[in-house]
């Protein structure tokens, strides 16, 4: 009965299951499939609501789930206006969820009371973000992009999955903060968080800030291989902004060099604050 009341709904909806690292969509109505394609239960949530919302958006959505947070967000989809609402669904006993509903609704025209609604978002958001993000980059902070970390790891642990992490560090950075200066330091690390960010592969993908100028990246691949190509491209990119550096020994270019890890879950019994914190340490 449950299936026929979410199939015949008018409101698109989809169930995605969050314990497994793809964030699979188990369950579809007509109604989504309209806006989304009949395909989306083949694809993980991450790519299809990207397909639909836009890379920006899609990172925020994603960072909602792995928070199990219940929120919504305004989204326009052929020109119609929707509230995009995603609730976690706990069954009794469980201290986590492992799946979510997200629906959207709308109808023709505005949604009613939309501005102010979407002002409030806006503000609950911003409050969120002081808490999470990094004040100068806008990545996550130390403290959230652990706290994935460890979610995502547990998940790939019960799966017996792979997560790999990328760490990039500034080369030279503190002799560029010499000739600069405090404020174009900053400036810099700002605009090589963003273009790290503006690399990622997958909405499922993160990027934070950590131990100053040490720049993470958390992924769900498997092929170090495949890793490794992914942190090249990203290097190049950094170099790619043209940021003068007058005195580094590599390049008149701000440059990163990286460091890949990929965990095999299946065999793997270390930590993931163990796992990291390895992969933090300057190498000998």
């Amino acid at each position: 009965m449950l299936e026929q009341i979410i199939e015949s709904s008018a409101e698109p909806l989809v169930i995605v299951r969050v314990d497994h690292p793809d964030w699979p969509v188990v369950m579809s109505n007509p109604a989504f499939d309209a806006i989304g394609g009949k395909d989306s239960c083949t694809q993980p949530f991450a790519d299809v609501i990207e397909q639909l919302v836009g890379r920006e958006l899609a990172l925020e959505i994603s960072e909602a789930l792995r928070l199990q947070e219940e929120t919504s967000f305004p989204v326009e989809l052929g020109g119609r206006e929707y509230l995009l609402a995603l609730k976690p669904l706990q069954a009794a006993g469980e201290s986590t969820a492992r799946f979510y509903v997200a629906y959207w609704r709308g109808g023709g025209g505005a949604i009613a009371g939309s501005e102010v609604h979407h002002e409030l978002l806006k503000a609950k958001r911003r409050i969120r973000d002081l808490s999470r993000d990094d004040p100068v980059t806008g990545l996550l902070n130390d403290r959230t992009f652990r706290e994935i970390l460890e979610h995502d790891w547990a998940v790939a642990s019960r799966e017996k999955l792979s997560l790999a992490v990328v760490v990039f560090t500034l080369d030279e950075f503190d002799a560029y903060a010499d000739v600069f200066g405090r404020h174009a330091a900053d400036s810099c690390l700002r605009r090589v968080g963003q273009a790290v960010r503006r690399c990622l592969q997958r909405a499922s993908d993160v990027v934070g800030r950590l131990n100053g100028t040490q720049l993470v990246v958390l992924s769900h691949a498997s092929d170090e291989a495949g890793v490794r190509e992914f942190a090249g491209k990203i290097s190049a990119a950094v170099r790619e902004l043209g940021v003068h550096h007058p005195r580094s020994s590599i390049s008149k270019f701000v440059t990163v060099s990286f460091r890949v890890a990929v965990s095999m879950q299946a065999n793997d019994g270390q930590s993931a604050r163990a796992f990291l914190d390895e992969l933090l340490e300057p190498s000998s």
